[in-house]
């Protein structure tokens, strides 16, 4: 897990996790499900923000405790919104997964984290198989009512803030 700039010609630095897919993320046509894929974004999003368990070094980006996990913690991010573009099937593979995250927004209490994920990292030809926007907002756990994201957290982040993703869309749709 490196961070690592984008393509030349776009925005801002990039953080890569590798991550592996389990057999039990295919579905019956032999590529990754839909629902997997959630998955597989969350435990990038967790990698990349939250310090490890004492296992490597974490990622420039972490700025969470494991602890909030175990005792409840002051904080909390939720999941507010939720976007995938699939663009080819996933196939199976023994080696990880390049998920690659940056910032596309930073608002008061929310980010969006937008995600790119490619093949194997090693391949001939990277393939982008998908796209992914997740608004994170950061609540207080308490009230359940959002927080201001701290002055530490948005230094950490603020090499990896860039242009969102922009999505295709269907004539006719906004």
């Amino acid at each position: 897990m490196t961070p690592d700039e984008g393509p030349a010609s776009a925005g801002p630095s990039r953080v890569h996790v590798p991550i592996h897919l389990r057999w039990g993320d295919l579905d019956a046509l032999g590529h990754v499900n839909n629902t997997s894929m959630l998955k597989l974004l969350e435990e990038a999003r967790l990698r990349a923000f939250w310090f490890s368990d004492g296992e490597g070094e974490p990622l420039p980006t972490a700025v969470f405790d494991m602890d909030v996990l175990d005792s409840g913690g002051d904080r909390a991010t939720l999941i507010a919104r939720q976007e995938i573009e699939y663009l080819r099937p996933v196939p199976y593979s023994q080696r990880p997964l390049d998920v690659r995250m940056w910032i596309g927004a930073m608002g008061g209490s929310s980010a969006d984290i937008c995600f790119e994920v490619y093949s194997p990292v090693g391949d001939a030809e990277p393939t982008l198989y998908a796209r992914a926007t997740a608004v994170v907002v950061l609540v207080d756990t308490a009230s359940g009512r959002p927080i201001r994201w701290s002055e530490t957290e948005r230094s950490a982040w603020a090499p990896y803030v860039g242009a969102p993703i922009e999505y295709r869309r269907r004539p006719g749709r906004s």
